[in-house]
């Protein structure tokens, strides 16, 4: 029986969220180097796989966080996520923006959040982490009471696990950049030499440099 990760991991590499290019690696914004690329976003595009994620992602909410009061998406990518996880779940929804509006009431968390209630947050996918605890303390500041996290895919970068846990977030994935990868080698989309490059990627990502 298939885990729920490798199920997760099958279906973004199907639709290519997910790409692997050990010998040709991606540029990220941030200029890293990678062998690997993720773009959830285009889960929207296939509405059962999009219905799939919005349902595996309820569920755990409410095994997990069944006093959540909120569900909060990460702009930009999770908006779409996290509000139908909301309606799912018949909670409230709010969203933190990458950064505050340059007019009108300068907001960087967007919709009605109370003090003291207890949200989950929804994230596309995890990378260093930055971004993510950046919307966290929006909530934090904004007198939300933040039980946990939960994502589509996490590149399970050290440094991003060690800023969570100083955060004191949990964080839950549908999938992880491990399950990606025994998936890719069982389907013979990556071979052991390109295995290697990517373990080797994961332990220092912000160094790494295809040789």
């Amino acid at each position: 029986m298939r885990t729920l990760e490798k199920l997760m991991a099958s279906k973004l590499l199907k639709i290519k969220a997910v790409k692997l290019q050990p010998n040709n690696p991606f540029t990220w914004a941030s200029g890293w180097k990678s062998p690997i690329y993720c773009d959830n976003r285009k889960t929207l595009s296939y509405p059962s796989l999009r219905n799939f994620i919005k349902l595996e992602l309820s569920r755990l909410i409410r095994e997990k966080y069944q006093d959540a009061e909120v569900i909060a998406g990460v702009a930009t990518g999770a908006i779409a996520q996290g509000a139908m996880v909301a309606e799912e779940l018949g909670l409230p929804f709010v969203y933190v923006r990458s950064s505050p509006k340059d007019h009108g009431l300068e907001n960087l968390l967007e919709g009605d959040l109370l003090p003291g209630q207890k949200v989950v947050v929804i994230e596309d996918l995890i990378s260093t982490g930055g971004s993510s605890l950046k919307a966290v303390e929006a909530i934090r500041n904004n007198g939300g009471d933040v039980v946990g996290m939960l994502a589509i895919f996490t590149y399970s970068i050290p440094a991003a696990e060690k800023a969570f846990k100083t955060a004191k977030v949990t964080l839950t994935t549908l999938c992880r950049y491990e399950d990606v990868l025994e998936e890719s080698l069982a389907t013979k989309y990556i071979t052991e030499s390109d295995l290697q490059t990517l373990n080797e990627w994961r332990k220092s990502p912000s160094t790494w440099a295809q040789i």
